[in-house]
């Protein structure tokens, strides 16, 4: 074996050794097949390099892949541009994975020609933990908002741990769907749980109120402290009109003394 064979062979050998898959297409050939699979992509896909050699790369898509993806690597290897997706594929068996690919033209100077480097990672793993943390961040915000009936007419929001422009959004739209659909007399908004007060948390107070307010519910506070009323003189002055308690069982006290 000469040294240029050699060369090739360690090449080879390093490219069946990383654990990525990686292919290598050839453009100039009808429907621009492979002509070169690694180790990886045979482990990953379960396809050996028989079955797939001279064949355009789409056998590993079906009905979940992405065709707007599948169309942004068209363009891109129309225009002989890099380009990174996740595309969900499927291998042999049929399993669907998430395949986070990579495609470079590579230029290959001796030749004179061009040709297309596919690398592939399995990313699954990493897409289902992060649809699980999604699914978990949601979950927390349904929790940090739960808006309790706790009798006719009346229903109690207590508010935990801080108040910032994301989460007040999303307050706002579940009062609104709520209070749309119970038709509450009263809702009971407790601070005590917030960890911090601020202006932005005394102008998001008022907000709440006036939409309570549209609806035609009457938005009472509960565990307000001192320092809300002089983050504003805006608030200080609602604060008069609005109905205010030290505690959620003080208001229905009140409310039921009515």
């Amino acid at each position: 074996m000469n040294n240029i064979d050699k060369k090739h062979d360690l090449f080879k050998q390093a490219l069946d050794h990383t654990k990525v898959g990686l292919i290598i297409t050839d453009p100039s050939l009808d429907d621009h097949p492979i002509i070169f699979v690694n180790q990886g992509f045979i482990n990953m896909t379960g396809y050996y390099p028989q079955e797939i050699i001279g064949k355009n790369c789409r056998f590993l898509q079906g009905e979940e892949t992405d065709q707007v993806t599948v169309d942004r690597i068209r363009h891109a290897i129309k225009k002989e541009v890099s380009i990174t997706v996740q595309l969900y594929n499927y291998k042999k068996d049929g399993t669907g994975y998430w395949n986070e690919l990579t495609i470079d033209p590579m230029w290959v100077e001796e030749e004179q020609k061009l040709y297309f480097v596919g690398v592939q990672k399995d990313v699954t793993t990493e897409k289902e933990n992060e649809r699980l943390l999604a699914a978990a961040l949601a979950e927390m915000d349904q929790l940090s908002t739960p808006i309790v009936p706790i009798a006719e007419s009346i229903a109690v929001l207590p508010l935990i741990g801080h108040i910032h422009h994301t989460r007040m959004e999303k307050l706002t739209a579940a009062i609104s769907n709520y209070l749309s659909t119970s038709k509450d007399e009263y809702l009971i908004l407790d601070l005590s749980g917030l960890y911090e007060v601020d202006t932005y948390v005394a102008a998001s107070i008022l907000k709440l109120y006036d939409l309570t307010d549209l609806i035609g519910t009457q938005l009472i506070l509960t565990g307000i402290r001192p320092e809300l009323a002089l983050k504003t003189a805006e608030i200080g002055e609602k604060l008069k009109i609005m109905r205010t308690y030290m505690t959620v069982k003080d208001a229905m006290n009140a409310l039921h003394a009515k």
